[in-house]
Parts: structure tokens; C-alpha cells; sequence
């Protein structure tokens, strides 16, 4: 996956509390298809008013919101199925990390196992950081940077956040699962020459004729 350094965009606020994810990408004709738009089934129901036409309110269709980086959202964020998708559509349209009062953990989990980095700040912090991306409003940018664990504000100021040390690596250095497994890849073969060695006859088990 995409190492997650630093990310300077626009922060979009989206303050409900319990977005779930059939709203973040509905299970829909589109969705079932081989080769889904995700772009487009980003909170594709909530974008379209009556008719089906753009729904001008909702933030995401407004100008300023049209290329954003940062979601900042409300309580229990992803909550719901536990569906990829609801990670890949936030990351079709440009978002790489989601600031949230909490997450869903299968959400979270989610996130960090496809490059989007999930901040969760202290109460207080948290309802200053959401008064200030909305008066803000999209006119000017935030910093995201995850070596030094902080938020820059456009005025200047800085916010602190936690995030532990292993998902920190994971997401620097681009690692899923899989990669952060093949770090130990030479351990691993060091593992199974001396098993190997003290064990030979488990190296040629057969399973037992019918």
C-alpha cells in the first residue's frame, strides 16, 4: 500500500454522529459490479436530492469540499458491516486520513490496513479542531504529519495526536499485514533451516493412504 508521510489538503467536516457504511458506500447495482466506481459510490446516496439530481447542502457537493484530503467526523465513524469499501470510496475521491470523536473498530482496522491513517483527539481538543475546519469553511489547507504526530492548522497552530508505534511504522513504510510479516523474512527462513535440521522426518509427512 501507499506510505502515509505527510498530507496537506482541505479538511471537510461531516460532524454526525454514527455514520455508518452502507451510507459511506451503499451496497448498490454499482457496487456489485467487477469494476466499481468508488468515486462515485462515495456517499452516493446522501450527494443526490430528490429526483437524483446534486444535493447542493450536503458538503461534499459544495465547491470549496471538491478535492478533499481530511474528513473530520463525528462519534462511532464507520460503524455498520465491515466492508472495504466503505475505506477504498473515502480514498477514491483523495482522503487519506479521517479525524473522528472514536471509530468503529473493524473501521479502523480497515483504515490502517489500506494507508488511511484514523485520529482520534482528546474531547476537548477534538471540539476546538471541529470549530476551527468549520469556520474555516475549506478556504485554506491542513497538515497531516504522521513522523511528528501533528495536525498544523492554517493559522499556524498545532495539534498533537497519538497513534501507536507499530501502526505508525506500518503506515510510513507502507506495510499491510503481509509486509510487515516478509520484514522477518529472513528470521522466518532461519526458523525453518533448523527446524529442518533437528526435525528432518517432518519435512516428509504424507498423509495417511485411504
Amino acid at each position: 500500500m501507499e506510505p502515509f508521510l505527510t498530507l496537506t489538503g482541505v479538511a471537510v467536516p461531516l460532524l454526525q454522529p454514527d455514520v455508518n457504511t452502507d451510507q459511506i458506500a451503499p451496497a448498490s447495482p454499482e457496487a456489485r459490479s467487477l469494476h466499481p466506481d468508488y468515486a462515485k459510490l462515495f456517499f452516493s446516496r446522501w450527494r443526490t436530492g430528490a429526483g437524483g439530481t446534486p444535493d447542493p447542502e450536503f458538503v461534499f457537493n459544495r465547491p470549496q469540499f471538491k478535492a478533499p484530503k481530511i474528513l473530520v467526523a463525528g462519534e462511532n465513524f464507520g460503524c455498520g458491516s465491515s466492508r472495504e469499501s466503505a475505506v477504498w470510496a473515502p480514498m477514491a475521491v483523495g482522503i487519506r486520513c479521517v479525524v473522528a470523536r472514536s471509530f468503529a473498530d473493524t473501521y479502523r482496522e480497515n483504515c490502517l490496513k489500506n494507508g488511511v491513517l484514523p485520529i482520534v483527539l482528546e474531547p476537548q481538543v477534538a471540539a476546538a479542531f471541529e470549530a476551527g475546519v468549520v469556520a474555516v469553511d475549506g478556504s485554506a489547507p491542513y497538515t497531516v504529519d504522521l513522523s511528528a504526530q501533528r495536525i498544523t492548522c492554517p493559522d499556524g497552530s498545532a495539534i498533537a495526536f497519538e497513534v501507536s508505534a507499530a501502526e505508525r511504522t506500518a503506515l510510513l513504510e507502507g506495510l499491510d499485514d503481509i509486509g510487515l510479516t516478509l520484514k522477518h523474512a529472513s528470521d522466518i527462513s532461519q526458523w525453518e533451516s533448523d527446524a529442518a535440521a533437528k526435525r528432518p522426518w517432518l519435512q516428509h509427512l504424507r498423509p495417511p493412504s485411504a
